[in-house]
């Protein structure tokens, strides 16, 4: 499965983004899609008016998915792992809504997802030389500032309007181009249908970044607005059908990222240091939540989303290693980057314009590996996944950054960015405290290792306790699960998280400086150095290649295009599609290949010879996940939910022969609502009768 919960073996890539797009290859913006390009190649390609329906159509979820509106009544298409927290958290003792699935049989019955967020492109301005003004004759810290101030000003002065409005400044190729991207949002976003997580992830984690595959990753969503469903007459028709062999598809969604545009140096310090790393506290991490959830009905249940998504994150990085540990791999990627180093010295003009961005990147990374552990475990990794941690230092630091000016905060507490941190901080949600102890002694436990236990922040932060002692006197003492608590904590500002008593509230207060200074020494050595060099090797790309280049992915919304294509593996071929029959016969009666209830309870009324799962040519990555394929006429006919095991590589490079993104088709969702999960209501608003 994809999506950007992924913290991060691919086969060699054909083609880089250091060198013009080839085949299908690129995740294309709206504003610049190689409209000439695809007609030459495929004899069509979307005018304008195709492209700005599929733009208004096409939605991003801010739980790190992509999705589509397929009526005129706000209901969202997405998969069925992009809505697994929804399910967990909408669950209980008496109902569990992963194993047996969700559907409402009317509107009264939707039920609002946590925290969930539902967002439309409505412009893509270009600000690039606002924020390169800004940022000119500028370093280190002071270069990273002065673009979050730039950033900051551009989104507030453009949204005025924060509850139907939302404004992100984008940053393309490095900082060679900024783009200002305008969202209409839906706020209220409910679950309406879902199936049951084995019917979803069939297979399971041996499945999972594998081809043949048998999965109803598929589920539905609804916009509200003013406690209705959304009015949305731009949607994408519904078509039941499956898919034709070597017909184009196009997909529109928002990939989270990728790293084509990785230096040698950087691919290195990935390869050998944060790669790793991420890895060995990801195996442990699994380890220990397998252990906790063993012989406990509840801890499986409440622990099942958590381990899902560890499994998937463990699996994508370990394909992100093996790509770079491919030696053909590695040689194209090297290759590629020393042709662009000799065209660019084969220049004088343009060798005097970008300089050496190479050198200053390796002399980043080089600073990188002496910060990196203490950087991650203190900022990005902070109380590992614990919900409370969460809540804690965003009350905290949002507390001291809105006495600030707006541009002098922090990312993420600026005034464009409260509106959407306030809906996630009051949203109620259900918190599990076993979980929650076992994340927080995870973390102080690794920060001991890796930061050492002499290290005076270490000293600081556990003193003469236990991480298990500190996690347990954190979790049983905070008042955090309370969204009442939260927010009057938040509503209180600086002076009521001082004089807060709550344990994690005093936890975060007493350590976050140390987390402040490690977050600003890495952006002084590492982020800053890297800013700074990356729109130089931006214009050798575009000095030796021109404007034939594509952005890394950013989460924001792309349009990649391809066609229905399967692959030969080891010389043998593998089919474009398979059916529900095959999930059948792969069936073993043991997880995770035993059958889902419904499937067993309705197997006389299935069509064994329905489309289930499908593969394209058309690049994409972690996401993309819930993003609609879309035919020639603009129907639907699919939701990409995840790539084939070569697609990992894809991360790096893409290669037209083997990269393959896979599908659910909306035959075999029709299919399901029609016998498996019966909703003769959707089927209805969706076939508009």
């Amino acid at each position: 499965m994809m999506n950007t919960r992924t913290i991060l073996a691919g086969a060699s890539a054909m083609a880089m983004l250091a060198v013009p797009a080839h085949a299908d290859e690129g995740m294309w913006t709206f504003d610049a899609f190689p409209a000439a390009k695809m007609q030459a190649k495929y004899g069509w390609a979307p005018d304008a008016a195709w492209l700005k329906h599929v733009q208004n159509s096409a939605v991003r979820l801010t739980g790190g998915c992509s999705a589509s509106f397929v009526s005129g009544e706000g209901l969202i298409l997405t998969n069925h792992h992009c809505v697994r927290e929804c399910a967990q958290d909408l669950s209980d003792a008496s109902h569990d809504y992963i194993a047996n699935g969700f559907v409402a049989d009317d509107r009264t019955a939707e039920r609002k997802c946590p925290g969930q967020q539902a967002e439309v492109v409505t412009s893509i301005t270009d600000v690039t030389p606002v924020v390169q003004a800004a940022e000119k004759g500028l370093s280190g810290s002071a270069l990273v500032k002065a673009i979050d101030a730039a950033t900051a000003k551009i989104e507030k002065d453009n949204c005025p309007d924060t509850v139907t409005t939302r404004c992100q400044v984008v940053t393309l190729f490095g900082g060679a181009q900024y783009k200002l991207y305008k969202y209409h949002k839906y706020s209220d976003v409910r679950l309406v249908w879902a199936p049951s997580g084995q019917a979803a992830a069939f297979g399971g984690d041996p499945d999972n970044f594998n081809y043949p595959r048998y999965g109803l990753d598929a589920a539905f969503l609804r916009a509200y607005v003013d406690g209705k469903p959304a009015v949305t007459p731009q949607h994408l028709k519904w078509d039941a059908r499956g898919p034709q062999d070597g017909e184009i598809t196009m997909v529109a969604g928002n990939p989270g990222s990728t790293d084509r545009l990785y230096t040698k140096a950087q691919r290195i310090f990935a390869r050998d240091d944060l790669y790793p790393f991420y890895l060995t506290l990801l195996s442990e991490y699994r380890g220990r939540l397998i252990s906790k959830m063993e012989d406990d009905p509840q801890r499986e249940r409440t622990g099942t989303d958590a381990l899902f998504g560890t499994e998937n994150s463990f699996k994508a990085l370990s394909g992100y290693v093996g790509s770079l540990r491919d030696p053909k791999f590695a040689a194209k990627l090297n290759k590629a980057q020393e042709q662009l180093r000799a065209k660019v010295a084969a220049d004088p003009t343009l060798a005097k314009k970008v300089g050496d961005p190479w050198s200053q990147i390796a002399d980043a990374e080089n600073s990188a590996r002496d910060l990196y552990q203490q950087y991650m475990l203190l900022e990005p990794l902070a109380g590992f996944q614990s919900t409370l941690y969460g809540y804690a230092r965003t009350i905290v630091r949002a507390a001291e950054e809105r006495q600030k000016p707006d541009a002098d905060r922090l990312p993420g507490y600026n005034d464009a960015a409260l509106p959407l941190m306030e809906k996630r901080l009051m949203d109620s949600k259900p918190v599990y405290p076993w979980l929650e102890k076992m994340d927080i002694e995870f973390w102080l436990t690794k920060v001991r290792e890796y930061m050492t236990a002499d290290s005076p922040v270490t000293k600081a932060m556990l003193g003469k306790q236990s991480p298990e002692q500190i996690a347990d006197a954190l979790v049983n003492g905070t008042k955090l699960a309370d969204p009442a608590y939260r927010k009057k904590l938040f509503e209180g500002g600086l002076a009521a998280v001082k004089a807060s008593d709550d344990p994690m509230i005093r936890y975060v207060l007493a350590h976050d400086q140390a987390a402040r200074d490690i977050r600003q020494d890495y952006i002084a050595k590492v982020v800053g150095p890297i800013a700074a060099a990356e729109p130089k090797l931006a214009d050798a790309r575009f000095g030796v290649y021109g404007d034939t280049l594509y952005p890394d992915a950013t989460f924001t919304l792309r349009l990649s295009y391809g066609t229905v294509k399967g692959w030969d593996e080891k010389g043998k071929p593998v089919p474009f599609e398979t059916y529900y029959g095959g999930m059948f016969d792969r069936a073993t009666g043991n997880p995770p290949f035993n059958l889902p209830k419904a499937f067993i309870a309705h197997k006389a009324d299935i069509d064994m010879k329905t489309p289930l799962d499908f593969v394209t040519t058309n690049d994409i990555i972690g996401g993309n996940s819930g993003s609609p394929v879309i035919a020639k006429d603009g129907s639907v006919i699919g939701a990409a939910f995840d790539g084939n095991i070569h697609m990992l590589g894809g991360n790096f490079g893409y290669d037209p022969v083997l990269n393959r993104t896979v599908v659910v088709s909306t035959a075999a969702v029709q299919e399901a609502l029609e016998h498996i999960y019966p909703a003769p209501r959707l089927l209805k608003e969706l076939n508009g009768k």
